[in-house]
């Protein structure tokens, strides 16, 4: 299955300029713990890096900084990892465990944001999956004991 068909589509972004307080706003508002970073190019939303809420605990709060002086655009992460909307699943979980990260933004060909999915959405998927193959043993050995009585 190609990521693009299960990613989540509706993803909360900022600009780089977005405010560390704006950030947590957004992060409140949408009920999620990070934001993708995007630069705006022929009106299209191409992810430059994520920011996570432990990214501001981290790199501002911890270390008893004014958030009032940065922006995500300071303290994203620097190599953005990114995988496209026709990966499959597989490959992208591949390339989530070689690079260590929790969460992927999906793009497509020209690398605007299509969309995210999470370490988290993807066991979701698995644990559906694997719950539908569970139900085939007991149902074969019930059409089995039924053929032959």
């Amino acid at each position: 299955m190609p990521i693009g068909e299960f990613c989540n589509r509706e993803v909360v972004f900022a600009m780089r300029k977005t405010t560390i307080p704006e950030a947590a706003q957004l992060m409140r508002q949408h009920h999620v713990g990070d934001l993708v970073v995007v630069d705006v190019v022929d009106g299209r939303r191409m992810p430059v890096g994520i920011v996570t809420d432990r990214d501001i605990v981290v790199e501002i709060i911890a270390k008893s900084l004014d958030f009032n002086d940065f922006s995500v655009g300071d303290i994203m992460s620097p190599q953005l990892v990114s995988v496209q909307e026709s990966e499959g699943v597989f490959e992208t979980i591949e390339l989530m465990r070689n690079k260590g990260i929790r969460r992927i933004p999906v793009v497509d060909r020209e690398g605007g944001l299509e969309g995210i999915v999470s370490a988290d959405d993807i066991l979701d998927l698995l644990a559906e999956e694997m719950t539908e193959l569970a139900k085939v043993s007991p149902r074969g050995r019930s059409r089995e004991a039924h053929v032959r009585h």
